[in-house]
């Protein structure tokens, strides 16, 4: 394991016993194969962003110490793992390619924002606007995630274990979004073609959305992602599927109250 602690940006890090006495190649390859621990408290947010920036793919990386600080792990561009030690602040994992990110704790507003592809798992609740404009790639909440889950999702995929506040999906343009609780007031709000899929109860549905027949291909996809996030307490045949009334894509001024 490769420690990298109270160092200054632009320092280099200090391999520890397990990495072995080499440098340069050698002591990279050691610490993609070891592991690598990255101290926020020591490091701080950029330190710890621009070391992860720095690796190659299939490093291991550990964050510790990260006590709801925002923007950690953003803009990553590598096959690399990183696991963020405990609870995260905002934009956790945004604008990220290829990483596959996970959080022991809870997260605030906007996580994986803007994700291109990749996974981000958070394990337990999120706060507002979970996978806001995710153009792709995997969003997985193991606990709730509270109002505006999923608004302006563009073709990325989020799967929420728990309950959605309200308005999850606002105008969602492409993408799909699963919910293994209920669905708060607004689902859907202003839809465009992303699909909603609900097992539990949906509260209120928002503008321009509507239920839709549960097709075989449906049950496909749904099934699909209980495979890829454990999620068994969902039953892919008894979700419901909420899409686009396509009422909306043109303002119309007879529609102006919808609006």
């Amino acid at each position: 394991m490769v420690s990298v602690t109270g160092l200054r940006d632009g320092a280099a890090p200090e391999a520890g016993a397990a990495a072995g006495a080499g440098a340069g190649a050698a002591a990279s390859a050691g610490a993609a194969a070891a592991g690598v621990e990255l101290d926020v408290a020591a490091l701080g947010v950029r330190g710890v962003n621009a070391r992860l920036r720095e690796l190659t793919s299939a490093a291991v990386v550990t964050v510790r110490n990260p006590a709801g600080r925002h923007s950690l792990a953003v803009g990553l561009d590598a096959q690399i793992s990183v696991t963020i030690d405990g609870p995260a602040g905002y934009y956790l994992g945004g604008l990220g390619k290829r990483a596959a990110i996970t959080v022991r704790g809870p997260t605030g507003w906007g996580l994986a924002e803007n994700l291109m592809s990749g996974s981000v798992r958070v394990c337990g609740d999120a706060s507002q606007a979970a996978a806001a404009s995710a153009h792709g790639g995997l969003i997985v909440v193991e606990g709730n995630a509270s109002l505006r889950a999923g608004i302006s999702l563009k073709g990325a995929t989020l799967a929420v274990a728990g309950d959605a506040g309200p308005f999850c999906g606002f105008m969602a343009q492409a993408g799909t979004i699963l919910i293994g609780g209920d669905a708060g007031d607004g689902l859907g709000d202003s839809l465009y073609e992303a699909v909603i899929y609900v097992a539990g109860t949906v509260r209120g549905l928002g503008s321009d959305a509507r239920v839709e027949d549960l097709g075989e291909a449906d049950v496909a996809v749904v099934r699909d992602l209980v495979n890829r996030t454990g999620f068994g307490h969902i039953d892919p045949e008894k979700v419901t599927r909420v899409g686009s009334a396509r009422q909306l894509y043109h303002f119309d001024t007879h529609n102006h109250g919808s609006y």
